[in-house]
């Protein structure tokens, strides 16, 4: 990975992670549900984020070596299976 998208990366779920002990916070002391909903939808949300910083940079390296090494098929059965992936949330 290149160094400023795996700096991005890690600073997110460094973020994420503080977000995840400040949900295991408000579940402790018993806050209002919505707001526990609400936060937990603010991680799912950070999570897509460094899923699409990786997926860019899959993209645009590992997928085009595939392409230009003549392995397409293998690079269609990872864009397909990541779609796929996508598609379970």
């Amino acid at each position: 990975m290149r160094p400023l998208e795996k700096k991005k990366a890690l600073r997110r779920l460094h973020v994420i992670e503080g977000q995840i002990l400040g949900l295991e916070k408000m579940i402790q002391d018993e806050r209002y549900c919505v707001d526990i909903i609400t936060q937990s939808s603010a991680v799912r949300k950070a999570l897509m984020g460094v899923e699409d910083i990786i997926l860019e940079h899959h993209l645009s390296t590992h997928v085009v070596m595939q392409m230009k090494s003549g392995e397409s098929k293998k690079a269609t059965a990872e864009i397909l299976k990541i779609y796929r992936l996508s598609n379970q949330k």
